[in-house]
């Protein structure tokens, strides 16, 4: 099967590949799930997202829409902000000077109340099980449409959190899910000398071809792919993003401390240097006891890390190309509960917020409205579907798009929206 050079190679030099760190190309789950082939077609410029998920369904009455006079209205005050007549919570005071920058969205409603299905349903805008199909979340949209294969970085990285992946899509628009942005990525260097790497690199890509001239089948095309994108991202320079330790102390130290500061901080670093899409988590959100001291604390590590996340990007000049997103899956009740020591709020889909910025949106405004308790939305209801809708629209996607399940059933990238885009831009 291989050539009479290749039959010669000992046992234990194949081997070595390993230790090259070549057949430890899982990187934190992304590599052996990589496409089949390379896209022929050249890089296109566009835009890109980054989505900040707010694991557990913040509340949405201490953070972007306090009612001081309601029955619930709890312990945080509402201050102004940069955009004239929008307040927000107390808590936020660092974001507050962005507002003219983003778009709340007061009226998003949502039918699931289960953190899991609810999850599910934000980031595919399909229900769990609906059709018997898995449905791709936003960000294997987005590489799928806007992502190039022949890029040395990943088109989709997940940072600190759960998401979920590209569902029928394959395994070509899966991300890079990568737990500790303070660690990095593991296996983008290799544990030998440079001339030992590229010798085995080379010894790799003999056997591949070999293997792939005898066996001209899919799983050999994606294990070929597999290892060529693996080495193309260990010798890129775009590799260097992902480590946190090339970042200056002061730059760094503006996003606050934490997985969450340090997720932020690297996805600004991806977005520089290409990658359409990034979603970093923040958990704890799920606040049925002592919701105003974890809100809190939250709070200012949101407040922290976007701030300066708006603050750099507008620096940079990339905040009119990238688009910010803030939210959870739902948003939580607005009176307060007393079960247990301490007061909370429990799960709320009827009434919730999320936050835009950047991405060209005209900034300073909102979107929807809910009533004096923050219990029913009284205008402009907006669906998660909707709000996907949008998001496409503000990227440069058609929502409208089909997309082809293996068993040949045509799927909208968004099923019956009503955007709010032309109220934004």
């Amino acid at each position: 099967m291989f050539s009479s050079r290749l039959t010669e190679r000992t046992r234990r030099e194949v081997l070595q590949l390993t230790s090259a760190g070549v057949f430890a190309g899982s990187l934190s789950g992304w590599m052996p799930l990589l496409a089949r082939e390379a896209a022929k077609s050249p890089v296109k410029k566009h835009k890109s997202c980054i989505l900040l998920f707010m694991d557990g369904g913040p509340t949405h009455k201490d953070t972007w829409d306090l009612k001081p006079d309601s029955k619930g209205a709890g312990e945080f005050k509402p201050i102004k902000t940069s955009a004239p007549g929008i307040e927000i919570s107390e808590h936020l005071p660092k974001v507050a000077q962005h507002m003219h920058r983003g778009v709340i969205v007061r009226g998003m409603s949502s039918p699931e109340g289960a953190h899991g299905r609810a999850k599910y349903f934000a980031h595919t805008g399909f229900r769990e099980g609906q059709g018997g199909v898995v449905y791709p979340s936003l960000g294997s949209i987005v590489s799928q449409q806007l992502g190039s294969s022949e890029a040395t970085v990943p088109n989709f990285v997940s940072i600190a959190g759960r998401t979920y992946g590209s569902g029928f899509l394959g395994p070509k628009h899966q991300p890079l899910q990568v737990q500790n942005a303070s660690a990095g990525v593991e296996d983008l260097k290799a544990l030998v000398s440079n001339t030992q790497f590229e010798k085995r690199v080379g010894l790799l890509k003999e056997m591949e071809d070999a293997f792939h001239r005898e066996y001209k089948v899919d799983p050999a095309n994606d294990h070929k792919t597999t290892y060529e994108r693996a080495v193309a991202l260990m010798k890129s320079k775009e590799s260097k993003a992902f480590d946190l330790t090339q970042e200056p102390s002061a730059s760094r130290s503006k996003y606050g401390s934490g997985k969450f500061a340090d997720g932020v901080l690297m996805a600004r670093r991806l977005v520089e240097v290409g990658v359409p899409f990034v979603e970093v988590g923040l958990g704890g959100w799920d606040t049925h006891q002592d919701n105003f001291d974890r809100v809190k604390k939250l709070s200012g590590e949101v407040d922290a890390a976007l701030s300066a996340l708006l603050a750099d990007l507008a620096d940079r000049g990339l905040l009119d190309s990238t688009l910010v997103i803030w939210m959870g899956e739902f948003g939580r009740t607005p009176h307060i509960n007393t079960r247990g020591a301490k007061p909370g709020r429990d799960h709320y889909p009827r009434a919730w917020s999320l936050a835009m910025f950047g991405g060209g949106l005209k900034g300073g405004r909102t979107i929807g409205k809910t009533d004096k308790e923050g219990a029913e939305v009284v205008e402009r209801k907006t669906s998660v579907q909707d709000f996907l809708a949008t998001t496409c629209e503000l990227l440069g996607i058609d929502h409208a798009k089909e997309n082809i399940t293996p068993t040949g059933r045509p799927i909208k990238l968004v099923d019956k929206p009503n955007p709010f885009t032309k109220d934004v831009v």
